[in-house]
């Protein structure tokens, strides 16, 4: 799509009638690699909480464009240990929202599974419990499940913390590899500026209730 996925305008953004962010204004560009930055409780998530749609705006207003499809990954998800789900099974998850509840997957939803873990470079997890996965692998997969929905933008939520450099650096190598590939919008909240120098369009940084977007240096 060639406009906006998202288009915040003059919005207060919080909880319970209280701001926590104020007067933003930004849109979402097409095929657009943004890195969110800003020291804890500054209010990444709950820009990242609104630009989902789960946090209406206390004012303002925060608009999606007709035929966007966001997927989001959370910075970690806990799945019961008690069920044997696959690396596969996870990113399946992601086509649920397509198939009536009464019908079962189909191979179209199989077959797109599997090729979000290709672009992930994760099919080689997909046969392993999910549970026993390491914290770099266990990233791959969400975000493999996030792509099984055919999203036009992508929000992730500090999806390298916990892992190591190694993972961390594949993790990028393969978020830049969809923006090109796929014509993908990518807002990423992360501490680590200096791992993202050469790969973003922009910086939104998030401080003292204000979002200031910028280019990088």
């Amino acid at each position: 799509m060639d406009e906006p996925a998202l288009v915040v305008e003059r919005a207060d953004l919080g909880y319970a009638g209280q701001p926590v962010l104020r007067q933003v204004s930004l849109e979402i560009r097409p095929a657009e690699f943004v890195a969110v930055l800003g020291p804890n409780g500054s209010g990444k998530t709950t820009l990242l909480r609104s630009l989902l749609g789960f946090l209406p705006p206390l004012s303002g207003s925060v608009v999606r464009a007709r035929g966007a499809r966001i997927g989001y990954v959370p910075q970690r998800e806990t799945l019961d240990s008690h069920y044997p789900l696959s690396g596969a099974d996870v990113a399946l998850f992601g086509t649920y929202g397509d198939v009536p509840f009464w019908r079962r997957l189909g191979r179209d939803a199989k077959r797109r599974a599997r090729a979000a873990l290709g672009a992930c470079d994760a099919l080689e997890f997909a046969s392993r419990r999910y549970a026993e996965l390491s914290g770099g692998q266990r990233q791959r997969i969400l975000i493999a499940r996030a792509l099984a929905t055919a999203p036009n933008l992508l929000l992730l939520d500090e999806p390298t913390a916990g892992v190591d450099r190694g993972s961390e650096i594949a993790i990028l190598d393969s978020l830049s590899a969809l923006r090109r590939e796929r014509s993908l919008s990518i807002w990423l909240v992360t501490h680590h500026e200096e791992a993202l120098r050469g790969r973003v369009d922009r910086i939104a940084r998030v401080a003292e209730g204000a979002v200031a977007l910028e280019v990088p240096a």
